[in-house]
């Protein structure tokens, strides 16, 4: 179990700290056991945030002046979109792509720039029910990176909007060696990290090891902590994410793994301005559980030094940007670095 925080601590300047629907135990654009997206918004900025993540696409208002209304009467922004999708499936490119610039747009038209993907699980939420292989083919795996650099290039050059992987249990991004490959077989340029603290741990990896030797890839935060008793559960009984969750897998701090000082300690070091987003998976949950835990949840990564409220840089000040680049490049960058962007990615 972590350890509560030490009562002084330096703040990390180059973190923001956000929330998410899911952190009240929203999962789906519509479900019964979730509360409304107005309750979700009030009681967001009653527990003391300001930013959110969109979450499920047609959770919260698609129309964007509708969502710049809602938004605005309470003092709240976005820090990116969120949408699962399949990089492994050439046969669906078109599908998923149609989708995914829903979200895009109305990603950019909240002025954000950072787009959470998720792959798709591989185990019903609901039931538990395998709806295909947990283990991708060599052929799969050979187009995935590829398939990433080309999403991510389109984002950034028709939405002004970056592309992060978000690793998740049940998916084909889950385990450590997983997440190395999809970073070592794709450009940093258009595709990097979303680092999910708690689905890493809940897929056997080291987060702090991912962030010392893969930091300059990590272009967003969530941050949620694992009970290792449920992760245990987990592998004794092959138990579905869905069901994990039910048992209590995912809790608040100062409970479970990692321990989150460690994450904004190790988060603090790196050469980038990031959002750290608090992602406490509780579906399904009663309506007054989540608004405690959000403010317990600030509270507690207050005293790890996580209390930013400044939007993170895109680039470097003009200053400290190169004098002159080829007019056939464009610029990306995945948090607070500039980098250059080659004029075309291959087809997956």
């Amino acid at each position: 179990m972590a350890t509560a925080p030490p009562p002084f601590r330096t703040t990390a300047g180059n973190l923001c700290l956000g929330s998410a629907p899911d952190s009240w135990g929203v999962w789906f654009p519509e479900d019964e056991h979730q509360v409304p997206y107005t309750r979700f918004l009030d009681e967001l900025a009653q527990a003391g945030y300001e930013w959110l993540e969109l979450g499920p696409y047609g959770y919260l208002p698609t129309d964007p002046q509708r969502l710049k209304d809602e938004l605005d009467a309470r003092g709240l922004q976005v820090s990116g979109g969120t949408v699962f999708g399949a990089l492994h499936r050439p046969e669906a490119w078109d599908d998923m792509l149609a989708h995914v610039r829903q979200i895009a747009g109305l990603t950019a038209a909240a002025d954000a720039h950072h787009l959470v993907f998720i792959p798709p699980m591989y185990r019903d939420e609901k039931t538990g029910a395998f709806t295909e292989s947990p283990e991708l083919t060599a052929e799969q795996w050979a187009g995935f990176g590829r398939a990433a650099d080309r999403l991510g290039k389109l984002l950034l050059d028709e939405y002004d909007v970056r592309l992060v992987i978000h690793p998740h249990a049940d998916s084909h991004i889950q385990t450590q060696p997983e997440i190395e490959r999809l970073l070592n077989e794709s450009d940093p340029r258009y595709t990097n990290l979303c680092l999910d603290t708690g689905h890493v741990a809940y897929g056997g990896g080291d987060n702090l090891d991912l962030i010392r030797r893969f930091g300059e890839r990590v272009g967003y935060v969530h941050i949620k902590q694992m009970d290792p008793a449920v992760l245990a559960q987990v592998a004794a009984e092959n138990l579905s994410f869905g069901e994990a969750v039910k048992r209590g897998v995912c809790v608040s701090p100062p409970a479970g793994v990692p321990n989150p000082a460690d994450i904004v300690t190790a988060l603090a070091t790196l050469d980038a301005e990031l959002f750290v987003i608090v992602e406490q998976d509780l579906y399904p949950c009663a309506p007054e559980v989540p608004l405690p835990i959000a403010v317990s949840t600030r509270e507690h990564l207050a005293g790890c030094g996580l209390t930013g409220t400044r939007r993170p840089r895109l680039t470097l000040p003009a200053d400290e940007q190169p004098s002159r680049a080829p007019s056939n490049q464009a610029t990306g960058s995945r948090g607070g670095r500039r980098m250059e962007t080659p004029d075309a990615v291959d087809a997956p």
